[in-house]
């Protein structure tokens, strides 16, 4: 088996990376090391992974599609876990193009070299993010997702939409992801809960967008990884009960599944802010600002499906997880 990771010197793919590696499987990883945030910190990952002889890494971006092509003949690719993405709500509002080459353009080489070469297993990178106007909660993979507010969230939905396609005409097995709001060392500086740490250690005012008034279901890397992993030889297959009269939106005659991928627990904003304070050891001052464009009020995933499929509990409480992360974040940066 030789898995391949796209994004694998990003935050969940670096993750992913290191536990498969310690599980004795073979990686590949791909990474175009953007600048989107700290290239250096991407490195940095990935000098966690190098020292293993089952990791090699080959610097590339997805939409590069000869290249693409070429890695997966010479390395005989037999699983791949897309966590390649352009990610980031506002910042799809100020650069469309850079969500439209790495999430569309790069997605479907991803889906054209997987069919080429007899990929066994396509585990992608969705988003909560796909629930838009959703107000019903929690939310549900069985609830229609047809009102994006981000263009990051539309390109996510067009993911598995794709997907889907390449499920039905080519048989392909896909699994999407929804994940909700990932934290924990390593983890992404355009996310608040990294900011927030920083400013609140540096001294910062940190913005505080809806007034306060928002929830997140805040998840734990290695819950994530978990899930993932556990996956990685649970392929979709055709549903016989499928309807469809009343189609499910997560499941499909073809092999092709939807899942949520949450802690299955919302935390306020507010709340969650204290908790960085509790263990950072100092008050946030704090900036109160109206909600953003693009963004949701709230988030919280139903996982019953799931648990269901592979016993998936996450068990990282936010005192843990954000403990952990103020660890890593004051040993990281000196």
């Amino acid at each position: 088996m030789v898995i391949l990771v796209t994004g694998a010197a990003g935050f969940i793919g670096a993750s992913l990376s290191k536990v498969l590696i310690e599980k004795g499987y073979t990686v590949l990883g791909v990474d175009n090391l953007n600048n989107y945030y700290d290239s250096q910190l991407k490195r940095d990952r990935l000098k966690e992974l190098e020292d293993s002889k089952l990791f090699k890494f080959v610097e590339m971006d997805i939409a590069n599609l000869d290249l693409l092509y070429s890695i997966f003949k010479e390395e005989r690719v037999t699983h791949v876990l897309n966590m390649a993405a352009q990610a980031g709500v506002r910042y799809s509002i100020e650069n469309p193009h850079a969500y439209i080459q790495s999430n569309l353009v790069g997605f479907t080489n991803i889906l054209e070299a997987c069919r080429h070469n007899n990929v066994e297993h396509l585990i992608y990178a969705s988003s909560s993010s796909v629930y838009g106007a959703n107000k019903k909660m929690p939310f549900s993979t069985s609830d229609a997702v047809n009102h994006p507010v981000s263009l990051y969230a539309a390109t996510k939905k067009s993911n598995e939409l794709l997907a889907h396609t390449y499920s039905h005409l080519y048989n392909l097995p896909t699994t999407g992801l929804r994940f909700f709001t990932v934290y924990g060392p390593w983890g992404r500086p355009d996310m608040a809960y990294f900011s927030f740490t920083k400013n609140i250690i540096e001294g910062k005012t940190i913005k505080v967008f809806n007034n306060g008034e928002m929830m997140r279901d805040f998840t734990y890397i290695d819950d994530i990884v978990e899930g993932v992993v556990r996956l990685l030889d649970q392929k979709p297959e055709s549903n016989i009960a499928f309807n469809h009269l009343n189609p499910d939106p997560s499941s499909s005659h073809a092999p092709y599944k939807v899942f949520n991928i949450g802690n299955n627990s919302p935390v306020r904003l507010m709340d969650f802010i204290q908790t960085i304070e509790h263990h950072v050891g100092k008050k946030a001052k704090l900036e109160y600002l109206p909600m953003q464009p693009g963004d949701v009020k709230a988030t919280y995933a139903n996982i019953d499906e799931l648990q269901e499929a592979i016993g998936f509990s996450p068990s990282t409480s936010i005192e843990e997880g954000i403990g952990k992360f103020v660890e890593w974040y004051r040993s990281y940066y000196k």
